[in-house]
Parts: C-alpha cells; sequence; structure tokens
C-alpha cells in the first residue's frame, strides 16, 4: 500500500526504472548461471569442501563455484539498460552515488574472484591468505570512502556523510573526513566477511540478500519521493541520488534471484568468495549512501549474528580450549547437532525476512514519527 501511495504520487518514472533494473538483470542472471555451470564444470572449476565440517557436504566437492560473477554481470546488465532508457526518454543518466555503489561491489567481487581462483589453482578449501584478503578488501574500500565525499552536486550533498546515521544522518555524531574513511573501511571489510561466512549452505546467502536488497529498494525509493532536494518539507531525506542507488539494489535484486534459481538446494553452482563478499560490500555501500548504518545491522541481522558466532567461538576457545558452537559459523552448529540442510535453510530465511521486515517497519515509523505522511 505503501509503494503504491508513491506511484499515484508520481513516483511513476522511479518506479518503471527499478523494474526495467530487476527484469533485466533476473533475465540476464537466469541465463547466464547456466552456461558458468557447464563452463566451470568443463575446466574442473569445483568447489574444494572443508573436511572437517559437515560431513553431507562433503558430496558438494566438485560442485562449480564462482557464480557470483553471474550476479555481478546481471547487475552491470540491468543498470546499464536502465541507463539507456532513462536517457532516451529524457530522464538523466547514472550519477556518482549509482558508480560508486558498483565499483565497491565490483571492486570487492574482483577480490573474493582472485580468492576462488587460486583455491581453484591449488585445490585446497583456503584461497587467498587472510592478510592479502584484508589488504585487498581495504584498498578497495578505501577508495570508495574517500571518492564518497566528492562529487557534490548542485545543492552541495555528496554522495556520503560525514555523520554516523540510523534512519538519517546525526547531527550529532560526525566521523570528521578521515574518521569517515576509516569507518567506510570498517563496515565495508565487516559486511563484506558478514556475508561472506553466511555463504554456508545452499541458497542461504543468495537468499538471505534478496530479502536485504528488497528492503533497500523499498528505502530508497522512499528517500526519492521524500527528498529534501524536490521540496523541503516534514520528514524528507538529504541524500544524492537516492532513485539510481534505488536502481543499482534492484538490479542486484534481480541478479541474486536469477541465480537463486540454481543456486538452490540442492545447488548447482555455489556463489563463492566472488558473490559473497560483492555482495557484502554492496550492503555496506547501500547502507552509506542512503545514511542508514545503524539500520543495516537490523535489516541484515543475520550475517550479525553469524560473524559474532564466529567471533564468540573464537574468543571461548582461546580463553577456555573449548568449543562453545559445535561449529561455526553459527548455521553449521544446527547441522552438526542433526538438523537437515533445508530445516536450517528455511528457519534461517524465516529469521532473514523478519529482521528485513523489522528494518522496514522502523525506517517507516522514523519517518512518521517526524511528521512524514
Amino acid at each position: 500500500m505503501i509503494l503504491a501511495g508513491l506511484v499515484t504520487d508520481g513516483g511513476e518514472g522511479g518506479m518503471k526504472s527499478i523494474l526495467i533494473a530487476a527484469t533485466v538483470s533476473l533475465a540476464v542472471s537466469l541465463l547466464v548461471t547456466p552456461y558458468l555451470i557447464k563452463f566451470f564444470s568443463r575446466h574442473g572449476f569445483g568447489q574444494e569442501i572443508r573436511n572437517d565440517g559437515p560431513q553431507t557436504h562433503l558430496k558438494k566437492r566438485g560442485t562449480p563455484t564462482m557464480g557470483g560473477i553471474a550476479i555481478i554481470i546481471a547487475m552491470w546488465a540491468g543498470y546499464g539498460v536502465t541507463v539507456i532508457v532513462q536517457r532516451s526518454t529524457g530522464q538523466g543518466g547514472p550519477t556518482a552515488s549509482g558508480w560508486l555503489l558498483l565499483y565497491l561491489t565490483t571492486g570487492l567481487g574482483l577480490v573474493g574472484f582472485l580468492d576462488d581462483f587460486i583455491k581453484l589453482r591449488r585445490e585446497r578449501s583456503l584461497g587467498l591468505t587472510k592478510r592479502g584478503k584484508l589488504i585487498g578488501q581495504i584498498g578497495v574500500s578505501l577508495v570508495f570512502g574517500v571518492l564518497a565525499l566528492m562529487f557534490r552536486n548542485a545543492d552541495g550533498i555528496t554522495p556520503a556523510s560525514t555523520h554516523l546515521s540510523y534512519t538519517r544522518g546525526l547531527t550529532w555524531l560526525s566521523f570528521g573526513l578521515v574518521g569517515f574513511v576509516l569507518f567506510a573501511v570498517l563496515i565495508s571489510v565487516a559486511w563484506s566477511n558478514g556475508v561472506n561466512l553466511s555463504d554456508g549452505l545452499d541458497g542461504l546467502a543468495a537468499g538471505f540478500s534478496v530479502m536485504v536488497l528488497g528492503t533497500y529498494v523499498f528505502i530508497c525509493f522512499f528517500q526519492f519521493r521524500n527528498t529534501c532536494n524536490a521540496a523541503a518539507a516534514l520528514g524528507c531525506y538529504q541524500v544524492r541520488d537516492p532513485l539510481d542507488v534505488a536502481v543499482v539494489a534492484a538490479a542486484a535484486l534481480g541478479g541474486c534471484i536469477g541465480f537463486l534459481w540454481w543456486n538452490a538446494h540442492p545447488a548447482r553452482i555455489f556463489m563463492g568468495d566472488c558473490g559473497s563478499l560483492a555482495l557484502g560490500g554492496l550492503f555496506a555501500g547501500l547502507s552509506i549512501l542512503t545514511s542508514t548504518e545503524l539500520l543495516m545491522v537490523v535489516v541484515a541481522a543475520l550475517a550479525v549474528v553469524q560473524s559474532v558466532s564466529v567471533m564468540m567461538q573464537v574468543a571461548v576457545y582461546k580463553r577456555r580450549k573449548v568449543r562453545l558452537f559445535k561449529m561455526a559459523p553459527f548455521h553449521h552448529h544446527f547441522e552438526v547437532i542433526g538438523w537437515t540442510e533445508t530445516t536450517v535453510l528455511v528457519r534461517f530465511w524465516l529469521l532473514a525476512a523478519i529482521s528485513a521486515a523489522l528494518g522496514a517497519g522502523l525506517f517507516y515509523g522514523e519517518w512518521l514519527a517526524r511528521g512524514g505522511s
């Protein structure tokens, strides 16, 4: 009902752009993924499985990986076609925010691709060293953080704000220029690793990402319809390029849905670090460019829980030499104690859906509290 009201209020053009991006990327992902499966299978690019993990996963050894390439290709295709359509109808074109979001997602996806490729070449379950992967993540994120404070528009607004944010910037808490860049690096690395840890079951990371991205399509479009740049009003949002950010999110959403068709249990292909690091970077970029860094913790709570479970496991083992969980990340604990993979998957999807819905509700409720209607 909310989206319907927004569309009838003059957002038809913006909604059409979002639908084009999602539809094109969905089609591309559905069509490209089978070719990747055949290509990777032909060249022996199969996933290595940890021997100390759930024994039911050993049968997955050799399943093609690096499927995240399909999501990235689909995202670029969806965004590109949308920009062409926008240009042809006089609606403008790509923006600094859109390019920055694509850069962060693709850059971290490239780091993941290198990690996956090394695993496959060396036929082991570990790719880049921890230091090598971290350096790559920091390098990509550092450039994003610096560039996000440039490219002021006609109203003097940059893609990112130096203020910490919940559903909008908190004016009483500013990082400063250097502090913001370090913060951008921190959350980009954290979210990319968080989604990476969530990619341990067939369809878990892809399905979870669909819920997060769907929520952010709504958030970005809502900001677009209530931006202070168009008309200052109670509850308006001081953000730059919300529609273009929504288009990127919609393109990634379509790509994830198309990939999930082939990644659902029993998976015919895994997204690999190429996909999980890219999606984590996308989450970080979305939270920064929409001024919702703290809200993302709620929307994507599943990745937070997965990361915390690993940190708790390591901390307890180092201190007491006992394992808090049978295995970390958290979803493997339930497999080890006897839950089937599909049972864990569906229940974690439900938890992800609840947290995404809660995040959307908090966002909308904050707008109402500020006098929006």
